[in-house]
C-alpha cells in the first residue's frame, strides 16, 4: 500500500463539477494506492501512520490537533514508467481488491478519531488543493507475505 500525503491549507475533490469531499482548514490530502496482497495489516499500518505522522506545523500530527483528512484513491501510484513511454499498471490491485481496501483505510482513520472526507472510488475526479510548504511525504508498506506452509 502506498500513500502520498500532502500538508494542505485546504483541498477539495469534485466529480462531474460537484464537490464530493472538501477540507476548508489546514489538514492532510492523502492519495492512496493499493497493490496485490494488501490486506488488514497494511490497512491498519497506513491508517495509524497517516494519523500519527508529525508533518503539520510545529511538528504536530493530525491526531494531535484534530486536523481533517481528504483521502482520494489513486491507482496510478502503482504505475511503472521505467521502460518505454507508457506506464504499466500491473502492480495496481484491481477494483475488487482496491475499493474495499480504500474504504477500510478511511474507516480505520475514522475509528482512530479522524474527520475524513473522501473522493469517489473509480470516478474521474478533479482535485484542488493549496499546498502548505509544500510538504509531501511518501509512505509505503509492502504486503505481508503469506505464511510458509508447514514442512512435511
Amino acid at each position: 500500500m502506498r500513500a502520498v500525503i500532502q500538508r494542505v491549507e485546504q483541498a477539495s475533490v469534485s466529480v462531474d463539477g460537484v464537490v464530493v469531499g472538501a477540507i476548508e482548514e489546514p489538514g492532510l490530502l492523502v492519495y492512496l494506492g493499493v497493490t496485490h496482497g494488501d490486506g488488514a495489516a497494511e490497512v491498519d499500518w497506513i491508517a495509524r501512520k497517516v494519523w500519527g505522522l508529525r508533518i503539520l506545523r510545529e511538528e504536530r500530527s493530525a491526531s494531535d490537533v484534530g486536523a481533517p483528512l481528504l483521502v482520494v484513491s489513486q491507482f496510478t501510484l502503482y504505475g511503472d514508467a521505467r521502460r518505454g513511454r507508457r506506464p504499466t499498471w500491473e502492480a495496481a490491485a484491481p477494483g475488487a481488491v482496491s475499493e474495499p481496501a480504500y474504504h477500510a483505510v478511511c474507516d480505520a482513520l475514522v475509528g482512530l478519531g479522524a474527520r475524513v472526507e473522501r473522493g469517489v472510488f473509480g470516478a474521474d475526479m478533479r482535485v484542488t488543493s493549496v499546498n502548505d510548504g509544500p510538504f509531501t511525504v511518501l509512505l509505503e508498506r509492502e504486503p505481508t507475505p503469506p505464511p510458509n506452509p508447514p514442512a512435511r
